[in-house]
């Protein structure tokens, strides 16, 4: 069994003909079978595709090779013919592009598209590694009608910043709740990640997240206690994500041993993923976000106002697309989407906020006099 490998080009409209003149999907090999099928000899077939005779031959031979078969046979004073094999690829060939044509046009359409960003002077691109949150999808789609396109990929919030300082992202989204103190688990999460005059925080929006439960919530839990006293089915977030550092000081703060707490045995790597558990009854409930659990028909108790901020090295911070996107997000059209989603209000977005106030985890000594 051979494998196939796509590939694709990449050329100025000007300097070659529309794709539609030819097939769109290509393979050299397919161009010279056909080539020495329709003229009948190496030589005429080489001078049609505008190549030496040396390198069709060259070529012809070396695919015999990979392929492990005869493609051409000729006796003195005959045309050139295929062989049995060689007409059999040029049958797949043909094969593939009357069932793919369709397919095929539409991704090379989404391509173009794609590329086109790169030669749009005024398009923006921005790279972000940020925590899962159901307001991101929608200002990538937003900021693309504006000529900003996001390139989001989700993970822990701890995950996130950790790329943003290897360089790997521009911009990281992560959350917290309201000024953590030193001894939180949100400080030891993040205060090695942060550094006053090197990172900026950008204000971006405040969601509630929650007790996510089944359907008129049957074990009527009001809180993290209950689901301790009730032994209720719990589902956590993976390591490393901003709901988990939330959840052990949600816990803390309530005074709750995590032994005593009835876990479930898989973590689950997204707000969705925990919803879906719950669906299914896997288990009884779960920290997330409000407007994840209404999404999924689920019962919602609130138990937490926090903050999701954006991040990014100060030396980023005025260029073009960073400009952008603040541009973007202090406007009224994104507010009114952003609060158009359960749980969600506008939270300082678009503006550049102190991080040392924000997360008062570092103290300065006053110079001498």
């Amino acid at each position: 069994m051979h494998s196939v490998n796509l590939h694709y080009s990449l050329t100025h409209r000007a300097d070659k003909p529309a794709v539609a003149d030819g097939p769109l999907l290509r393979h050299p090999l397919m161009d010279l079978l056909q080539a020495v099928s329709q003229h009948g000899s190496i030589s005429r077939a080489a001078k049609h595709l505008d190549l030496s005779y040396r390198h069709v031959w060259g070529e012809l031979k070396r695919w015999e090779a990979v392929l492990g078969n005869e493609l051409i046979v000729w006796e003195k004073g005959q045309s050139a013919k295929l062989t049995e094999f060689g007409d059999k690829l040029m049958w797949a060939e043909r094969q593939t592009q009357a069932r793919l044509t369709p397919q095929i046009e539409a991704l090379r359409a989404d391509l173009e598209r794609t590329f086109a960003v790169a030669f749009d002077p005024q398009a923006h691109v921005l790279t972000m590694y940020a925590s899962h949150d159901d307001a991101l999808p929608r200002l990538r789609e937003h900021a693309s009608e504006q000529g900003l396109h996001l390139d989001i990929r989700f993970c822990g919030s701890v995950d996130a910043i950790r790329a943003l300082n290897e360089g790997r992202c521009t911009l990281a989204g992560f959350h917290t709740q309201s000024q953590p103190g030193i001894d939180t688990h949100a400080a030891k999460a993040y205060r090695g990640l942060l550094k006053t005059g090197h990172h900026k925080i950008i204000g971006f929006a405040q969601r509630t997240q929650g007790l996510m439960v089944a359907p008129n919530n049957p074990l009527q839990l009001k809180n993290l206690r209950d689901v301790v006293a009730r032994q209720a089915r719990f589902g956590r977030r993976s390591l490393g994500t901003g709901t988990r550092v939330l959840l052990d000081d949600l816990l803390a703060q309530e005074k709750i041993d995590p032994a005593d707490v009835p876990w479930t045995a898989q973590d689950e790597p997204s707000h969705t993923a925990l919803a879906e558990a719950i669906a299914s009854g896997n288990c009884d409930a779960g920290l997330g976000l409000e407007s994840t659990a209404r999404a999924k028909g689920l019962g919602f108790v609130p138990l937490v106002q926090e903050h999701f901020y954006l991040v990014c090295l100060k030396s980023t911070l005025d260029t073009p697309p960073m400009q952008a996107l603040r541009t973007i997000l202090q406007n009224n059209d994104w507010a009114q989407q952003l609060t158009s989603l359960p749980g969600y209000s506008n939270d300082h977005a678009g503006q550049v906020q102190s991080l040392r106030h924000l997360l008062p985890w570092w103290t300065f000594k006053r110079a001498k006099k």
